[in-house]
């Protein structure tokens, strides 16, 4: 039986209507973290345009993703591969990715994981992105000019009594590791329960 995350239920369809936005019709999407795979069976059956590289760090969260897929009867989505953000290439153990890809999608990974994997994130995509390309990230993150929720306030906390190297991101800090990936920011998206959804391309 599948993993299911409520919370990957919840903001499925406001991450979608951001990426349908912020992406053309056609293109070859890296999903970084891919987790119970809920998302990327989601966004696959409604942008038919997309084939979907699906990856996590975490070898039992492949089957689950197999799951959704094949439940969905999807011919758009790659069998589910391991990745550790942080290896020298892409993905780990198998054969290194050998065509850019047009999109990176990355939710709910920054915060829950050391401060390192952001740097290795950005690295990564500025090594596979196509010159065209966008990486999308997904979660919550801290500003300098917009108050943080009670709600963030309170999850951050619980983060570092879990673990003290996780932690809600500053987003200066996160732009900061972009620029020197070669990456910018595009487009911030606020979308629900205080989270955002950013646009990087290439400088």
């Amino acid at each position: 039986m599948p993993l299911h995350s409520p919370a990957a239920d919840r903001n499925k369809g406001p991450i979608l209507a951001t990426l349908q936005q912020a992406l053309p019709p056609n293109g070859t999407a890296l999903e970084i973290a891919s987790g119970t795979g809920q998302h990327v069976a989601w966004f696959a059956a409604a942008m038919p345009g997309w084939t979907w590289q699906p990856t996590d760090a975490d070898a039992e969260s492949l089957p689950s993703i197999a799951a959704y897929t094949s439940e969905a009867g999807l011919t758009n989505v790659r069998a589910p591969l391991l990745l550790d953000v942080s290896a020298p290439t892409w993905p780990s153990p198998a054969q290194p990715f050998t065509t850019p890809f047009d999109a990176i999608y990355c939710a709910n990974m920054i915060h829950i994981s050391p401060w390192a994997t952001c740097a290795a994130l950005m690295q990564g995509a500025a090594r596979h992105l196509a010159p065209h390309g966008v990486l999308v990230t997904y979660g919550p993150y801290l500003e300098a000019d917009v108050p943080t929720s009670p709600g963030n306030i309170a999850f951050d906390q619980s983060l570092r009594e879990r673990n003290p190297a996780w932690g809600i991101r500053h987003l200066d800090e996160v732009r900061a590791e972009a620029r020197r990936a070669g990456l910018a920011l595009r487009e911030r998206h606020a979308l629900p329960a205080n989270n955002l959804a950013l646009v990087f391309a290439r400088n």
